[in-house]
């Protein structure tokens, strides 16, 4: 553990060195599940660096320093991704799973070509996946990837999104039917 009042300002920037240098590569994949773009990643993780280096000496252990760390980087993503203010976005109403009158899902029903275990292993599968994600509108887009992708909790993705916990289940909820909707036309065996 990082105990910066006791070591000398010299052990104090080699073992950040060390830090920066064990946790560059994971720092860098959270940003760009969030921001889509790996130089304005790379730019969220230098500055979430910056933050934590100056926070060290605030880091009470109660928590691992990879997930303290990890909250650093995904709230710069998340001031990163609100400045570019996203024009072009698809609503995600039209995404959504269909009912009729009397609350039917009105969508075709379908069988799986293959095993779900094939689709897998496939890395062909696992790129579509990516790319229909990356298709939600940011609002649950992010959500959808804070929750499933990098396992925070309902409370964490709240705290770090501003959001009511019952506003991030509702939006994690679209984000899965609309994935689902998106992911439809390759389970059916069809061409995406």
């Amino acid at each position: 553990m990082i105990e910066p009042h006791s070591r000398s300002d010299t052990d104090s920037d080699l073992d950040f060195e060390e830090i920066v240098r064990c946790n560059t590569a994971w720092m860098v994949a959270v940003a760009q599940r969030i921001l889509k773009d790996r130089a304005l990643s790379e730019d969220a993780v230098q500055v979430a660096f910056s933050k934590i280096y100056r926070s060290l000496d605030g880091f009470e252990g109660r928590s691992s320093l990879r997930t303290w760390m990890h909250r650093f980087v995904v709230n710069e993503a998340l001031m990163l991704l609100r400045k570019q203010k996203r024009v072009n976005e698809q609503p995600l109403d039209p995404l959504l799973p269909e009912f009729d009158r009397n609350g039917c899902r009105v969508d075709d029903p379908f069988a799986l070509p293959v095993t779900s275990e094939d689709h897998l292993h496939s890395r062909q599968v696992r790129d579509i996946m990516k790319e229909k994600i990356d298709e939600l509108p940011d609002q649950y887009r992010i959500v959808l990837v804070l929750r499933d992708i990098e396992e925070m909790s309902t409370i964490e993705v709240a705290e770090a999104l501003g959001l009511s916990e019952a506003n991030v289940k509702v939006r994690l909820h679209r984000a899965r039917a609309a994935l689902k909707k998106l992911l439809e036309p390759m389970m059916r065996g069809g061409a995406l």
